[in-house]
This record gives C-alpha cells, sequence and structure tokens, in this order.
C-alpha cells in the first residue's frame, strides 16, 4: 500500500462514526458493559473527536513530512484503557508511516480496539498482514508501551535493548488567573470531568491567584454536577471526602467535586487540588522545572511553558501532532525504519 492508500482507509473508518451505524451502537451498549466508566456518553465523545481528526486532508497535511515507505519491521504496542480509544492514535501512527503493528491491549479496552481493527480491514483488506492483536508481544522489532510509574520498570526490564518509547504516569493542571467568566470555568470543566478524570490529560490541580474566591470556580462548573450519579465516581468521591472529614483535612466540596491545597500534582478521583501563586512568572518557572510529570497545561491566559498548552475545555480533544509525553511517535518510527 502506498502512503495515501493507508490514510485514505482511516479516513474511510473515520465515516463509519456516527450515530447511524447500528454495529457501533451495539458496541458503545456493549463497552459499558464491561467496562463501567465506558459510558455511552464517554465512548460516544471519543469516537466523535476522532471522526474529526480522521479526515483524509488532515492525515496528509500530518503525514506529508515524511517518505512512503512500507517497512517490515513490526512495532510491539502495549496499549492503555483508562479512556476509550485512548491507543489508537499509536495505532495509527504505526500503520499509517507503513509499519507492522502487534497489540496487545488492555484488559479495560472493553472491545473497542478490537473494532477498530475488524473495520480497518474491511475497508481495506491489505491491512490484514499489517496488524495482529496478540496476547503476548513477540519478535518485534521497536516497542511503544504505555503504562504507571510501576509497569514502566517492567517495560524497560524486558524491552530497553529495543528503540522504544516507554510512558509513565503524566497528569495535567489548569492556571486560573480569576478574570475567567463563567463560561471559561465551564469550558475548564470539560478539561477535568471529561472521561472522569481517568485520562493523562484530565486537569488533576488547579493554580489560582493569591486570595482566589473558590465559589467562583464551583459556580463555574455547576453544570457538571451529574457527574455524581456516576456509581463509581460516586464511590471515590464520598470515599475522600470521608478520609478528610475523618482526618480534619480543610478542604472545599461543592457535593460532586472536592478541593483541597496541596503541592502534588497527581489527586485522587472526584478531588481536585489546588495551590496559590503569586505571579505567572515565577509559577512559569515552576511549571517548567517539573515538566517530565505534565502532559499538558490547560489555561486562556498567555504564559510561555515547556509543556504543551491548551485553551480551556480543549485538553481532552488532541491534534494529530499533539503527542503524549511530547515524543514524536513519527520521528522516532521513521528514525528507526
Amino acid at each position: 500500500m502506498t502512503k495515501k492508500q493507508r490514510l485514505e482507509a482511516f479516513a474511510k473508518l473515520a465515516d463509519l462514526f456516527h450515530d447511524d451505524n447500528a454495529e457501533l451502537r451495539d458496541l458503545i451498549t456493549s463497552a459499558h458493559h464491561r467496562n463501567p466508566w465506558y459510558t455511552a456518553e464517554q465512548v460516544t465523545k471519543a469516537f466523535t473527536s476522532w471522526k474529526a481528526n480522521l479526515k483524509l486532508e488532515q492525515l496528509e497535511q500530518w503525514l506529508s513530512p515524511y517518505p512512503d515507505i512500507e517497512s517490515d519491521k513490526i512495532v510491539g504496542l502495549i496499549l492503555a484503557g483508562n479512556i476509550p480509544l485512548v491507543g489508537l492514535h499509536d495505532l495509527l501512527c504505526v500503520l499509517a508511516s507503513g509499519f507492522k503493528a502487534q497489540v496487545k491491549v488492555s484488559s479495560d479496552d472493553a472491545l473497542l480496539t478490537s473494532y477498530i481493527v475488524k473495520k480497518l480491514i474491511e475497508v481495506e483488506p491489505r491491512f490484514k498482514d499489517k496488524v495482529a492483536l496478540v496476547e503476548r508481544l513477540t519478535d518485534f522489532d521497536l516497542i511503544i508501551a504505555t503504562g504507571s510509574n510501576n509497569s514502566s520498570r517492567y517495560f524497560e526490564h524486558y524491552f530497553g535493548k529495543k528503540p522504544n518509547i516507554i510512558r509513565k504516569n503524566r497528569n495535567s493542571v489548569a492556571i486560573i488567573t480569576g478574570e475567567e467568566s463563567p463560561e471559561q470555568l465551564n469550558a475548564l470543566g470539560h478539561d477535568i470531568f471529561d472521561f472522569y478524570g481517568l485520562g493523562c490529560r484530565s486537569v488533576s490541580k488547579i493554580y489560582v491567584p493569591k486570595n482566589y474566591d473558590i465559589s467562583h470556580f464551583y459556580e463555574g462548573i455547576i453544570a457538571f454536577e451529574s457527574v455524581n450519579t456516576h456509581f463509581k465516581y460516586n464511590n471515590n468521591y464520598d470515599y475522600n471526602k470521608s478520609i478528610y472529614l475523618i482526618n480534619g483535612d480543610k478542604h472545599y466540596d461543592n457535593g460532586f467535586l472536592l478541593l483541597k491545597e496541596d503541592n502534588k500534582i497527581s489527586s485522587p478521583l472526584a478531588t481536585i487540588y489546588f495551590e496559590e501563586y503569586d505571579n505567572l512568572n515565577d509559577l512559569a518557572q515552576e511549571l517548567d522545572a517539573i515538566q517530565d510529570r505534565l502532559q499538558c497545561v490547560t489555561t486562556d491566559t498567555a504564559i510561555q511553558l515547556k509543556t504543551p498548552t491548551f485553551k480551556f475545555g480543549s485538553s481532552q480533544s488532541p491534534a494529530l501532532d499533539d503527542y503524549a509525553d511530547g515524543v514524536n511517535t513519527l520521528e522516532f518510527l521513521f528514525a528507526n525504519q
């Protein structure tokens, strides 16, 4: 296959991501039964986001700097399953660039990757020899593995001798100036609550100016109150609230999101940490010092950071060239062709 033929196949695949596709509707229902975090709303959101990204013109522009090759090298993929379709970008990078993929999906994946591979082969049968779903990776030439800080040590031990991208835990943060409108804070709510805060692009901490009135933040995100109807989310909310009350930890509570002042960036589910800052320049230096722990920063203020920044409401909708951990997957692949 040529580069154009591969990209055309992915564009045709995206044409299936619509509400009238009965097979996709059944898959979305089944996904929720297999993984309670994969609600119909969240899975649909993921498919909608990918439908917007997989347009032929965008794909061609994205891949235009790279040569048209067809490699016999096999890339092993160990995919995460914390949010729907989280591994699709890696799969797209490998197959669209002309490599073969050997894919180990997460047990949390709820058959979404299997569906993608099945439909991709249906729209372009030549992909049948290019991608395989496996229980265990064998005979691969390169490896891209996504996991936690703990699993990364395992990955580095077993896969460190191969060309690799090994991803660890990362978190995302938001910067509030105090000048935000209710609409801007509502947009920030998507960065916090989309996918229930389970993604590495989910905001787990907010930075606020000195003496910021927390009630403004809570008023801006009130539209997301229904998040507490999800039993697993609400269980986390109740548990963390109980711990804070028992320990006498100072915190804020609006009935569906806890706010606690803390200098850490990784907060428990249903909790957002916050920290006050004196000025944006000092905050920028502080964030640059921990860029290896950050996935992205979301803010509507102008600030120069080493970490990718997104406008409020857009952190969960990365573009094709918004690479995880700031590592360009395509450059990695073509450097090892």
